[in-house]
């Protein structure tokens, strides 16, 4: 059954953007109002509210049984290929009483087929992104989802534990993310938050790539970005170990790393801007030199998404509230040599912050 809080929230988004009718695809804001879990398929699934009305989905006819999860949460439009989703979505729209002709959709998420099909039902209709507007819903947590999140983060460092103490030289970074992944999944994971990105010496300084086949070496970092998802949570955590032995260098360039994410999570509190995290932490890692080797934002927002509303970059004045969850992420990358980046999850409290990640930061040698 529906939530009736998280509803309450979205018509008070919809009022506030003078949205008329909301559009929403298979995704995180839908599974967030219906806690039912669908997939975005060649066919268009859209399901459209109004306040105060029963929402009405228009789906594929093959499709109703999955929807019986919901069945009285929303009215259904059904379809079959025969037929085609044209006349489902004009007498889906038709039955709405709507007292404006403005909808919104999840502009970062729909497709475009699923935008036209929209404007070719409702003709007379101003189609909008609401994407702003709905980055809201969502972006404070309750205790029922800090619980869960919470869950997925202790998954993932009891299975990075266990994964440490399978790597050895010779095993390449493929090898040794399948075992990372069985060992979440072992755990209780419902699957990923997204693809592992895990690398090795100098592949260490590419962030956001996928494992490759070379093979670890004693003396290389050894990077760990990756999260396991309990109940569609998820986690995000960054790590790195050095194989072996560590140089000199490497645990200087190691240590400026630590204390940026030291700085931003103390900067994180309610009341400060998003900006002002960012600032703290880059902060560190200009005063040592490495100005040049920063190669992305602080952090982002955490929930049902890896990456959601809020950035913590330049730029964002937006104020940080209690039961916000934001990533801690400062990197530095030497491309060629070393790449370190320490992430952890913190929980925006009524006082200050909570790191929900406690794997150790310190520099450990495996």
């Amino acid at each position: 059954m529906p939530n009736d809080a998280r509803f309450d929230k979205l018509n008070q988004i919809m009022r506030r953007a003078e949205l008329d009718i909301l559009a929403l695809i298979p995704g995180p804001n839908h599974r967030y109002l219906f806690d039912a879990e669908h997939f975005v398929l060649e066919r268009p699934i859209v399901t459209f509210i109004v306040p105060g009305q029963e929402p009405v989905s228009v789906i594929p006819e093959l499709e109703i049984p999955l929807f019986k999860r919901h069945a009285k949460q929303s009215r259904l439009y059904a379809y079959t290929d025969a037929q085609g989703h044209e006349g489902a979505f004009r007498d889906a729209l038709d039955s709405l009483q709507s007292p404006g002709k403005t909808i919104g959709v999840e502009g970062q998420n729909m497709r475009f087929f699923e935008g036209e099909a929209i404007r070719a039902a409702a003709p007379d209709a101003e189609v909008i992104d609401a994407s702003s507007a709905l980055a809201d819903l969502r972006i404070i947590k309750d205790a029922t989802e800090i619980v869960l999140l919470r869950k997925a983060i202790q998954i993932s460092e009891e299975a990075l534990e266990a994964t440490l103490a399978q790597a050895r030289v010779g095993m390449s970074e493929i090898e040794l993310a399948a075992v990372l992944q069985a060992e979440m999944k072992s755990r209780g994971a419902d699957g990923l938050a997204f693809d592992i990105i895990l690398h090795a010496g100098g592949n260490t300084a590419l962030p956001h790539s996928g494992p490759l086949e070379y093979r670890m070496r004693d003396g290389d970092p050894l990077l760990f970005d990756f999260g396991a998802t309990y109940h569609g949570y998820c986690a995000d955590i960054t790590r790195v170990v050095f194989i072996g032995a560590a140089s000199a260098e490497q645990r200087a360039f190691y240590a400026v790393v630590e204390a940026a994410n030291k700085a931003g999570r103390e900067a994180a509190r309610p009341g400060v801007t998003a900006e002002s995290v960012d600032r703290a932490a880059r902060q560190v890692i200009i005063d040592a030199g490495y100005e040049a080797l920063m190669r992305h934002r602080t952090g982002h927002g955490l929930g049902t998404q890896a990456h959601e509303p809020p950035y913590i970059v330049e730029g964002n004045k937006r104020l940080l509230e209690p039961g916000m969850v934001i990533t801690i992420e400062p990197g530095i990358y030497r491309l060629g040599e070393i790449g370190v980046r320490i992430e952890d999850d913190v929980l925006i409290t009524e006082t200050g912050a909570e790191s929900l990640t406690t794997f150790p930061r310190v520099l450990r040698i495996i």
